[in-house]
């Protein structure tokens, strides 16, 4: 089968075996989909376009099969979901489903619960941050159990909303104090986790580079339980500042070098809140999740 995530800023998709439960193929590929959806409360003809060449480029590459395609909260907050969803469907015949936060949040989890028991860590109990170009989702995982919350906080929507890394850094800094009251009730009430776990793309972004990858030889299976630091961040945001754009989107991805800048100063207020000392990355996300969850079903 063939699972599409269409976020705020990338569209990613992978042909997944329900027999041998294991990724065939992946695709991967930046659209900026909330391009001045915060001046505009639209999505645009010219994302719209990108979204639709990348998919025919995705049943290009994947061929014919079973299509589960869900998207998040650029089309929730978009306010003409409904004709970007009838363009798209229209030029691939793919047919999108706009899940909620909830939703998002629990094929976030399922995919970070299997990542965690492949890299070998304990994956019944977890706090995990989603930051996405849209909005930042948390959930803690405590078994069968999920308390999850969404928030309005992208690096896409804030750096379009923000422009200058000063006024983003400050802006930052004060918005995100908003995250303090969800993550002091789950704490709580299910007491913290151990594990601390980052989907997405920037705490991916920090690990291939501490890896000595680059956007262009980026491998998600050596992302995959690397363990970053705060440390880490305050590193690689003074060098990726200091760096030229050209040279900073080599490393991160054309798109992404201002987004980046966006994404580090979010995890490194979330990294203070929690107080946790290291956090485990997963590339694997809700395009993960709704795979392993799609076969799940079909092989009851």
């Amino acid at each position: 089968m063939i699972a599409i995530d269409l976020g705020s800023n990338t569209i990613r998709a992978i042909k997944y075996d329900c027999a041998t439960n294991e990724k065939l193929n992946e695709f991967e590929r930046i659209i900026k989909t909330a391009d001045r959806l915060v001046e505009t409360g639209r999505i645009s003809d010219e994302a719209i376009n990108r979204i639709i060449n990348a998919i025919k480029d995705i049943k290009k590459r994947f061929g014919e099969d079973k299509i589960k395609a869900v998207a998040t909260e650029a089309l929730r907050s978009a306010k003409n979901k409904e004709y970007v969803l009838n363009k798209i469907k229209e030029a691939t015949g793919v047919e999108f489903e706009i899940i909620t936060p909830f939703e998002e949040a629990n094929y976030t989890a399922v995919a970070v619960e299997n990542c965690l028991k492949k890299c070998g860590f304990e994956n019944e109990r977890f706090f995990l941050v989603d930051i996405g170009g849209g909005s930042t989702e948390f959930i803690l995982k405590n078994k069968d159990n999920i308390m999850a919350e969404s928030f309005k906080l992208g690096i896409v929507t804030f750096t379009q909303k923000y422009k200058t890394p000063d006024a983003i850094k400050i802006a930052v800094k004060k918005k995100a104090k908003i995250f303090k009251d969800f993550i002091d009730l789950a704490f709580s009430t299910h007491k913290k986790p151990k594990n601390f776990v980052a989907s997405s793309g920037t705490p991916t972004s920090i690990a291939a580079l501490k890896k000595g990858m680059n956007y262009n030889t980026y491998n998600p299976e050596k992302i995959n339980g690397t363990v970053i630091t705060l440390a880490d961040l305050d590193y690689w945001a003074d060098k990726l500042m200091k760096m030229e754009m050209k040279k900073r989107e080599k490393l991160v991805g054309v798109g992404r070098g201002d987004l980046i800048i966006t994404g580090i100063y979010i995890f490194r207020e979330i990294f203070k809140l929690t107080k946790y000392k290291e956090c485990i990355v997963c590339d694997d996300g809700v395009r993960e999740g709704v795979a392993i969850s799609k076969c799940k079903m079909e092989n009851k």
